[in-house]
């Protein structure tokens, strides 16, 4: 139980509220720490310029000069995904409370599912252009950061010769942007093609207007699933409570291999709907749900390169560590957790190795979780944060996912469970030829109307094809698990939605009811569309 001393963290919208009837002590000192971080000089181990770039860059280590390495800490696709983020988010915790004024403050989190979220979007605190701060308007810290210095991108392959290989370079005093902007500044061409860009979205308060329908739709996309439409990402972070051990609940990696091969007993892993919002901030449309897609964005979220410079990383990440949280309390997880080190997603064996860790590691329960160190100077483990309030000191305020922390039946979490399904499986889609992020998304034929039946966020980095320990196994795969009377036509189509457009003809948009128009053309690995791409799809 949560003792006095235990700190709790809320969501940044009950926060606001509390601002706007009055209260305003709390997310005006929230706001002087984060200022006062990202006031540090980039040199300070608690500088925001410092803990930002733990995640990414800029980088250290092999992988600052070759693409076979990653050169940033952060875990992905694998089994430490939730703990590292835990460590992270609770290390720059530590550091905002060390700004003057600052030692009650604790991270708040966005609630992506909260019905404040899917009808509005992301909350104002976040997204608003200034703050008043001891009655000075001030540049509002939550919604950007300014680079203090140059980040360099050294990595080889990214010499801006290649399209799938960005320069992702960042000059001092480069600002973060999010969807609908782009802030790809590495190359001459680059900064050009940029400025071009942003110099159609010129209104502060559109653009804001614009990221938030953009995270509105992909919470809320139609997605038909036999009876009726559901929400997509809200869905997924309904059904990631039911995955039944930590290591299937913890990553893509794990969950695409166990879907796979368990056809009737699929799985939907945190990670999955985590990856959704860093696109949705990050640069993506849905899946030609918007009319007018906006091509050309490349906000910070939407890769791993540069996602941490962002501000709301944090709070989307406290989201994920809350529902991390849940699924403990839901599975009676919070003292242990146990992981497969049979699966794949316990190696790098489709990953980069991160920063000081090696291509052939096992990961365990007891994997130092770079670069974070205990008072007494070892390693963070993860059995070090398995129980965020006897071992960490904080807690979790009221959340939109609350009602999944007891192991109750929720019909919608099981992914039509209850009806005879079949799987739509795409294997095969070589991640060394895109560039950074990508979406998969599958169409079906369903009463005479092509509809969305599935879709899944591929979270990536810019330049993934010189991995040294996963040449062979840069494959992407998704399953979509579909009620079987709804592909009995087989009329079903595959498209890839990526950074230089879709692999395919998309259908040309999705009215409300996630209907889409005619003229979608199939691409598989068979069909001259997929030379550059191939990938297989089977319905199961």
């Amino acid at each position: 139980m949560p003792s006095a001393a235990t700190k709790i963290r809320r969501s940044i919208s009950d926060i606001q509220a509390d601002y706007d009837r009055g209260d305003k002590i709390e997310l005006e000192t929230l706001m002087r720490a984060w200022k006062g971080l990202k006031d540090l000089s980039p040199t300070d181990p608690n500088s925001f310029f410092m803990l930002g770039g733990f995640h990414g860059e800029p980088f250290r280590g092999p992988g600052a000069y070759a693409n076979a390495w990653w050169g940033g800490y952060c875990q992905h696709g694998t089994v430490l995904f939730p703990t590292w983020h835990r460590v992270y988010l609770y290390r720059l915790e530590k550091a905002l409370q060390s700004i003057d004024g600052c030692a009650g403050v604790t991270l708040p989190f966005w609630d992506e599912c909260a019905t404040d979220s899917q009808e509005n979007g992301i909350p104002r605190a976040l997204t608003d252009r200034y703050f008043e701060l001891d009655g000075v308007q001030i540049d509002n810290p939550l919604r950007s950061f300014v680079l203090p210095i140059a980040i360099v991108d050294q990595v080889a392959a990214d010499d801006g010769t290649d399209p799938n290989s960005p320069n992702y370079s960042k000059p001092a005093g480069y600002e973060t942007v999010r969807y609908p902007l782009s802030g790809l500044v590495g190359t001459a061409a680059d900064r050009a093609a940029t400025q071009d860009h942003n110099a159609g979205f010129p209104n502060f308060a559109a653009n804001v207007k614009t990221l938030d329908a953009n995270i509105m739709a992909w919470l809320t996309m139609p997605v038909y699933s036999g009876q009726k439409y559901r929400g997509l990402v809200v869905s997924q972070f309904a059904a990631c409570m039911e995955a039944p051990t930590y290591t299937l609940f913890s990553n893509k990696t794990s969950m695409d291999a166990w879907n796979a091969a368990n056809r009737d007993m699929p799985v939907v892993a945190l990670e999955s709907p985590h990856n959704f919002i860093h696109l949705a901030v990050g640069g993506f449309d849905i899946p030609t749900y918007n009319a007018s897609p906006i091509a050309g964005a490349n906000g910070d979220m939407g890769e791993n390169d540069t996602a941490a410079l962002d501000p709301i990383f944090y709070f989307h990440h406290c989201f994920i560590d809350y529902a991390f949280w849940t699924w403990q309390k839901r599975h009676d997880a919070k003292h242990v957790l146990t992981i497969d080190e049979n699966d794949p997603g316990a190696s790098y064996a489709n990953n980069q190795p991160p920063a000081g860790a090696n291509p052939g590691d096992m990961l365990t329960m007891k994997t130092p979780l770079a670069p974070f160190l205990r008072d007494d100077g070892t390693p963070y483990l993860s059995t070090d944060c398995v129980d965020i309030v006897g071992q960490l000191g904080y807690d979790y305020g009221p959340g939109s996912l609350d009602e999944y922390a007891t192991p109750t039946p929720i019909a919608e979490a099981t992914l039509l469970a209850e009806e005879p399904s079949r799987q739509i499986h795409i294997t095969g889609i070589d991640r060394s030829k895109i560039a950074g992020s990508f979406v998969v998304a599958a169409y079906a034929e369903i009463d005479g109307a092509r509809r969305l039946v599935g879709a899944e966020a591929i979270l990536s980095r810019w330049t993934v094809g010189g991995c040294v320990n996963c040449q062979t196994k840069l494959r992407a795969s998704s399953n979509f698990r579909v009620a079987a009377d709804l592909l009995a036509s087989g009329d079903v189509k595959v498209v890839l939605h990526t950074r230089h457009g879709a692999l395919g003809d998309a259908p040309p948009a999705l009215t409300s009811a996630g209907q889409v128009g005619t003229g979608v053309r199939e691409i598989a690995s068979n069909t001259a569309s997929a030379v550059d791409m191939p990938f297989r799809m089977e319905i199961r």
